[in-house]
């Protein structure tokens, strides 16, 4: 059955909101994945190209509103939103909240039949049916859960816990953890191989990927030489011959060859580097990587050696984030993080071609093929949806824009508003502003009067990946000055915000979100 609720604070500081809680307990043990020779076949009748149709169904976890958006890709159009708790800021400061927060990560069981999404911040796994929209169970999990893959039978999901150095290993079927693989520092994502055997967890606290024996749950020979330590999510290739590893913070990606269990090469690709997907079709062989700082999506065609960059798709949005691919590979859909919608990329032309609304903050994204009938909406809502996101411009203390994209670099300078519970949620993200320096922000109006917002300290590289508030929103823009140097205190708060992880739980860990 699944294991019991527990009540989970959500905390608003300086970078955000992140995970708290205690890991979970292990239940009964259930038997581990099956692994006979029809995986290989079943696995292969998966990848046939399956045309996009009204049965088929685009999944978003969307961060802000807590809810699961449901869409319709035959007519990219939004069903309605599955709602796992309340918007922020919501009731969650109350002490009889009971809801979940932080709806961050999806995975889709083999058969199509179950829906798995990760809430960082309540710690919690849901299985949904993809039929009916219904949850199905929900189990608590290790602190900070993030994203995961199901085992080849689907019986099991395997999640990774960044704030525990574990993997949950949960019974799909009934709820309740099964067991917990210890794996090291800040594991960030667990990959499955196309067979079943092997688990891959990339890390944010460490430039390799840990190999997990999946009958054993023996953890093996790790993956060395990433070209940076902290990755915010992977992909594994149809074939399972390669993983593209995203390292969001220092704008690359590491394709390692998974037969020779080595790094390929070490892509420069750019700020918020973000979801690799795979896309197989008439074309060729592609990688689409999400682009957050510059609003675009890089398409690479894959190739025995480096791989070539194609294009560079101009999102309809900001901050493309979660990736997934239609079932033909015709459609690519793009999440946009700060518009609060999903891109439609042509994969044939590597052009968007429709953008749809969704609830807020869209992270993950998961398509599903052959689960409803066409046009059917059951056990849906609408919380969420009506309430996009918009960018604010922004002035940096000498006076020019800070939200002018840099080709490179992207913005300095990003403001968010967006409608939560009665509220404005303020979101800000800043780069190459002054290192180890307090900035004070400000709401302006159209005739220059300004408000406070919040202050907001950068780190030693000038970087503050978010900074969140909620208050009522009546400016037109935002400016920031600067107020003067970051005190050790505030200095110290960064330095342990910057590894992830801590096992002696301290407010700077609860409060830390750099979102995958």
């Amino acid at each position: 059955m699944p294991s019991a609720r527990r009540a989970t604070w959500m905390l608003v500081a300086t970078l955000g909101v992140g995970a708290g809680g205690l890991a979970a307990t292990s239940m009964a043990q259930a038997e581990p994945a099956a692994m006979t020779g029809t995986v290989q076949a079943d696995d292969a009748a998966r990848h046939r190209p399956i045309p996009v149709s009204g049965r088929d169904r685009l999944y978003t976890a969307d961060q802000s509103s807590n809810t699961v958006s449901v869409i319709d890709p035959s007519t990219n159009r939004t069903l309605g939103t599955i709602a796992l708790g309340d918007q922020r800021v919501g009731s969650a400061f109350s002490p009889q909240y009971g809801g979940d927060s932080g709806v961050h990560g999806l995975a889709i069981s083999p058969d199509q039949r179950r829906l798995a999404v990760v809430s960082v911040s309540s710690n919690t796994v849901h299985m949904i049916d993809t039929r009916t929209n219904k949850v199905l169970s929900t189990t608590d999990v290790g602190r900070a859960a993030h994203e995961g893959s199901f085992s080849a039978d689907g019986k099991q999901f395997w999640v990774a816990n960044r704030g525990r150095d574990t993997v949950s290993v949960v019974d799909a079927v009934h709820g309740g953890v099964v067991a917990d693989v210890r794996v090291g520092e800040g594991p960030s994502k667990v990959l499955m191989s196309p067979d079943g055997r092997t688990a891959y967890v990339n890390h944010t606290s460490k430039s390799e990927i840990t190999v997990i024996d999946v009958r054993s749950r023996k953890v093996g020979k790790p993956i060395t030489g990433l070209g940076a330590t902290f990755s915010s999510d992977q992909a594994i290739s149809p074939d399972g011959k390669r993983i593209w590893v995203s390292h969001k913070r220092d704008g690359k990606t590491t394709v390692v060859d998974l037969d020779r269990k080595e790094v390929v090469t070490v892509l420069r690709t750019g700020p918020d580097t973000n979801h690799p997907q795979f896309v197989d079709n008439r074309q060729g062989k592609f990688v689409y990587l999400t682009m957050g700082g510059l609003d675009q999506t890089w398409v690479y065609k894959r190739t025995a050696g480096t791989p070539e960059l194609v294009t560079k798709v101009r999102n309809g949005g900001h901050a493309p984030h979660g990736a997934w691919a239609s079932g033909d590979g015709s459609r690519l859909y793009i999440g946009l993080e700060k518009s609060d919608a999903v891109d439609v990329i042509d994969t044939a032309t590597h052009t968007v071609v429709d953008t749809i609304a969704t609830g807020q903050e869209p992270q993950a994204i998961v398509y599903a093929t052959r689960v409803a009938h066409p046009g059917s909406a059951s056990n849906l809502g609408r919380q969420g949806l009506g309430q996009q996101a918009h960018n604010v411009p922004t002035l940096l203390p000498d006076g020019t824009a800070g939200d002018t994209l840099d080709p490179v670099k992207g913005r300095v300078l990003e403001a968010t508003v967006r409608p939560v519970s009665g509220l404005d949620m303020i979101q800000l993200q800043a780069r190459g502003l002054k290192p180890d320096t307090v900035y004070q922000a400000y709401a302006v109006t159209a005739d220059g009067e300004k408000t406070p917002v919040r202050s907001f300290p950068t780190d030693k590289n000038g970087t503050t990946p978010m900074a969140l508030s909620f208050s009522a929103f009546e400016g037109d823009s935002i400016s920031i000055e600067a107020k003067g140097e970051a005190t050790p205190v505030q200095k110290a708060t960064f330095a342990a915000q910057g590894s992830m992880h801590g096992h002696d739980v301290k407010t700077a860990d609860l409060l830390y979100c750099d979102c995958c």
